[in-house]
């Protein structure tokens, strides 16, 4: 309620808007921590509303593990058993890896509902829309690897490492699959559409998981394609996670990956935290 007792010179100072406007005390803005919370707790309601967001965290999956051994097993190893053993980790990464584009097209898709900027207004920490989305998608990778996994064991994959394994694989895809994220946001912040951000995405996603060795033995393959094999992220990824969950030897693979993580950490997230900060 407005304070009538103030002189007419004083209601139009700073004081007085502010008296007139609240007679509460501001609130303090929420932490960090709890921000990122909130906006997590956000993008797993989503879920609840359109649940067919849990196709490319069940179904995919579940296709790509039944396609794959059974069109290649019997070609590739003499049978689809054999093949399975090799295949399943290559394709938790495979898998996975594709589900993280999804971050950049929901970004875009509230940014274009216009939902975003709303955001952007709020007194609070400014990252936490980006990392409260990163976080909600931590369980959605969680969720596929764990359904890559059972498929697996149901059609006959047996791990021949220890019981930490597993979870030692899995956890080194999420901090993988978290910094790649980061390219895919910043596409969501630059591109105008969410197809657009879809197309991007899997130009440089597709050459990534096919010339790895997801599928075959990289000595198979030409001199100059082996030479980008090696090279590239996934198969260091795929590398590390057949050796943790079959225990063999790990290698150099692990420091590969957190190598590649922190890379595309150190470059992209400024960048597009720098673009999320812009004026669009």
């Amino acid at each position: 309620m407005t304070d009538t007792t103030l002189a007419p010179e004083d209601r139009y100072s700073e004081e007085g808007l502010r008296a007139a406007l609240s007679s509460q005390p501001r609130h303090d803005p929420a932490s960090p921590w709890a921000a990122s919370l909130v906006f997590a707790w956000r993008a797993m309601l989503k879920v609840k509303h359109v649940p067919v967001q849990l196709f490319d965290v069940t179904a995919f999956p579940i296709m790509f593990v039944l396609l794959y051994t059974y069109l290649f097993g019997g070609a590739l190893a003499g049978s689809t058993s054999a093949y399975l053993q090799s295949l399943l980790p290559g394709i938790l990464v495979m898998t996975v890896a594709m589900i993280t584009i999804y971050t950049g097209m929901g970004l875009n898709t509230d940014i274009h509902k216009g939902v975003f900027d709303r955001f952007r207004s709020l007194p609070m920490w400014r990252p936490a829309v980006l990392v409260g989305m990163l976080i909600a998608d931590a369980f959605r990778y969680t969720a596929a690897s764990l359904t890559v996994l059972v498929v697996g064991l149901i059609l006959g994959f047996r791990p021949d490492g220890n019981l930490l394994g597993i979870p030692a694989a899995i956890a080194l895809l999420l901090v993988f699959c978290f910094s790649l994220s980061w390219v895919w946001l910043l596409l969501g912040l630059m591109v105008q559409t969410p197809e657009a951000v879809m197309q991007m995405s899997m130009t440089i996603l597709f050459p990534l998981t096919f010339a790895s060795n997801v599928f075959v033995d990289p000595s198979t393959m030409p001199g100059w394609v082996q030479a980008f094999v090696k090279a590239n992220p996934i198969t260091h990824l795929t590398d590390a996670s057949r050796a943790l969950i079959h225990g063999g030897e790990i290698g150099n693979s692990v420091w590969w990956v957190l190598l590649w993580s922190a890379g595309l950490l150190v470059v992209f997230a400024p960048l597009a935290m720098r673009q999320f900060n812009a004026e669009r």
